[in-house]
This record gives structure tokens, sequence and C-alpha cells, in this order.
């Protein structure tokens, strides 16, 4: 395909496109004369990863490209997501309280997760339970090893999905898909669990 239809298919305008060309975030087309190249679905992808990083993970352009370096390199699902992982973690104004990176570390150590040290999930997590005690509504262990476990079978069905090519390594479609579903999935299961708590809810009431 030519630019016009690289830029239409991934909602981008061409300016917009050959910008990231000249920054080295996506790979030069195949060259079929002096000012023109062919482009494929692989940039179909690449362009869309790029605008799920920007525009939903708000991950500034230096990031992105690190996160693209990650993904090149990457020799399993793990190595590809975590260089997502570790870069949409937010910095958080306050640091966590060594009381609730203890009750991380609980529920990893009681789920039988490992995380490096340091690693910005662990604090993201543990700054949310600060806000929740912050405004007298502190969640429990056991809520939140329910949390933990829940997800469990989710996250192995996700793992699972992805594929390997007849040599065993990973098919990039499916690397660029997990980490795009770790930016665009997130929003689906917030949604579900609210439409399970209004319901819920209402049987309740129903019931009494």
């Amino acid at each position: 395909m030519w630019m016009a239809e690289l830029a239409s298919r991934s909602g981008l305008s061409v300016a917009t496109v050959k910008y990231y060309l000249r920054e080295g975030l996506l790979p030069s087309g195949t060259a079929t004369g002096a000012t023109r190249a062919a482009y494929d679905e692989t940039h179909v992808r690449r362009l869309r990863l790029i605008r799920a990083l920007t525009d939903v993970a708000g991950l500034r352009l230096e990031s992105v490209r690190q996160v693209l370096d990650g993904i090149e390199a990457a020799d399993s699902w793990h190595d590809a997501v975590g260089a997502a992982h570790t870069r949409l973690g937010t910095a958080e104004s306050t640091p966590p309280t060594p009381g609730s990176l203890a009750r991380v570390d609980d529920m990893l150590e009681a789920q039988g997760w490992q995380l490096a040290p340091g690693h910005p999930q662990a604090a993201a997590l543990a700054h949310a339970l600060d806000v929740l005690d912050d405004v007298g509504h502190p969640i429990s262990d056991e809520m939140l090893f329910l949390y933990a476990h829940a997800l469990r079978p989710i996250v192995m069905r996700e793992v699972a999905s992805v594929h390997l090519d007849e040599r065993g390594e990973l098919i990039d479609a499916d690397v660029e898909a997990a980490v795009i579903g770790t930016v665009l999935q997130e929003p689906v299961l917030l949604s579900i669990r609210r439409i399970a708590q209004e319901n819920v809810s209402r049987k309740l009431t129903e019931g009494t």
C-alpha cells in the first residue's frame, strides 16, 4: 500500500506518519522509486501500537521508543509486555508508604508472583492503597488477595493466547496485540466490574 492508504488505515495524518518515519518509530517501507515506498500490514500494526501508547497510555514519544525497542528485542511475551508495564506505571507525587509496599509484597508472596525491586506497578498499587486509607475506606488484605486470585485465570488465558511460529519464535502481531491489549483492555475490565456491581446491588435490594 502507499502512504495515503497507510495513513488512512492507521487513523493518522500523512504528516504524522512521515514524522514517525523520520524519528525511527516506524520502519521504512520498501523503496519503489526515488521518492516513493510501499508499506504492508506490519506498518499498520506498528502505527496502531504507537497510537495506543500515545493516545490511551499517554506516553511520551521517547518512552514509546523504549517500549518499541523492548518489543523488538523480546524473546518472550514476558519481555515484550514487561517493557510496556515498566513504563505504564504512573509517577506519583507522593511515594507510597512502607506499610502499603509491604502489603503489596505480601500479596505477591501469597500468589507466588515476583516483580523486580522498585517495579512501578508495585508502587502504583501501594499508592492506591494509601489513597484508600487516607479517605477512610481501606481495602482489606482479604479483598486484595481476592482480586489477585480472581484475575489469575484471566491473565493465564491472555498469556496462553500468544502464538509461536514454526520455529518457536514469537509472532510479531501477537506481541504487539498483547501490548495494545494491556492498555486498551483495562477499561473493559473496569466496565464489566461496574456492570456487575450495579446488577448485584439491584438483586440484593430486590431481595430485601
